[in-house]
């Protein structure tokens, strides 16, 4: 990842490279080195993705306008697809408390019949969420 700020432009730029990850794992330590650089700060999980999207504690302030640009999109929506998401799903259910298994397993159903999101999706709608910020796939 990399951050480009440029004069004729307010806003920030911020890079995710999907080259540099295949895991949502790796998509936490991709977006933590680009987001949260100089601070000890590591995204971990979606929650916590969501939370520096609001901005003030990593490279930009709170509601500035940024753009992502996520490179390699079509391989982070693979990736991030069908199986990693089954994966996420039956992993929090393995481990139990303190996740909600119940609405996980509805979740990972609703996966299976071809209704739920993927981790690539929800990883889409949380930046999307953000009205400040600015997503291109490439």
């Amino acid at each position: 990842m990399e951050l480009n700020t440029s004069n004729n432009n307010t806003r920030k730029m911020i890079v995710i490279h999907g080259g540099h990850f295949s895991s949502l794992g790796g998509f936490y330590e991709e977006v933590s080195n680009v987001l949260m650089k100089d601070t000890d700060w590591k995204v971990g999980t979606l929650d916590g993705f969501d939370d520096i999207l609001y901005g003030g504690f990593g490279v930009f302030e709170n509601k500035e306008e940024i753009e992502i640009i996520w490179k390699e999109s079509q391989k982070s929506k693979e990736d991030l697809g069908f199986t990693a998401t089954r994966e996420f799903y039956e992993n929090k259910i393995k481990q139990g408390k303190p996740f909600n298994i119940e609405l996980i397993q509805q979740k990972l159903d609703d996966l299976i019949e071809g209704k739920g999101q993927s981790l690539f999706e929800i990883l889409v709608e949380i930046i999307q969420s953000h009205t400040n910020i600015t997503l291109k796939m490439e």
